[in-house]
């Protein structure tokens, strides 16, 4: 009887080969053949789930963003049911938290999500990708600051637009040096640098 397949399931599976590859040889290296080897599959059976490099690439993107996404949902949900004041505040910085590669599996999302986006500057297919992801992560930043400051957790004279762009350059600037350079920083380091920025921004 001839083995089923779940298309899905391998499709994801040829993803976790471009991640590999990445993490280990660069985003440059992961080609059909390099990721189909890593996969253990003939570069025929990629093809047949990728039409096109750029399809897997494609694809490689969005399964990242879905992981991280169920995570952070999960913080979501708890912070939406939870009133005003310090649990509510250590919600915030929990959610947050999530964006900052701060143990093994979030630095290893860091640095593929630097990969795939340097990626996207020279290669036109990948930018819209790169831009709804950013848009996605700078809007829900923009949620959390403005439910906090619903709650009164934040001033109501809150500049949000502008406190939006900064807590998002912050979480970016603390993931390039964590990736770039993971001997300047611990996660302690991020964790109190979070928890400090938050801080002024409830008694701003």
């Amino acid at each position: 009887m001839p083995k089923i397949v779940d298309p899905e399931a391998r499709r994801r599976a040829v993803a976790d080969a471009v991640f590999r590859v990445a993490r280990r040889d660069g985003l440059e290296n992961a080609s059909l053949r390099n990721v189909a080897d890593e996969a253990g599959l003939a570069v025929g059976s990629v093809r047949h789930y990728f039409a096109s490099h750029s399809e897997l690439m494609l694809f490689a993107m969005r399964e990242l963003t879905r992981r991280v996404e169920v995570r952070v949902r999960s913080r979501v949900e708890p912070l939406l049911a939870a009133p005003g004041g310090p649990d509510r505040a250590s919600l915030v910085e929990e959610l947050l938290a999530e964006l900052l590669p701060l143990d093994a599996a979030r630095h290893d999302e860091a640095v593929l999500w630097l990969a795939f986006t340097t990626a996207a500057r020279v290669r036109p297919e990948l930018r819209p990708r790169a831009d709804e992801l950013h848009t996605g992560m700078r809007e829900m930043v923009e949620q959390v600051l403005r439910g906090g400051q619903r709650q009164g957790g934040f001033p109501e004279d809150l500049d949000v637009p502008a406190e939006t762009l900064r807590l998002v350059a912050l979480l970016d600037g603390l993931a390039l040096t964590a990736v770039l350079q993971p001997d300047r920083i611990t996660p302690d380091d991020m964790w109190r640098v979070l928890r400090l920025h938050l801080r002024s921004l409830r008694g701003a």
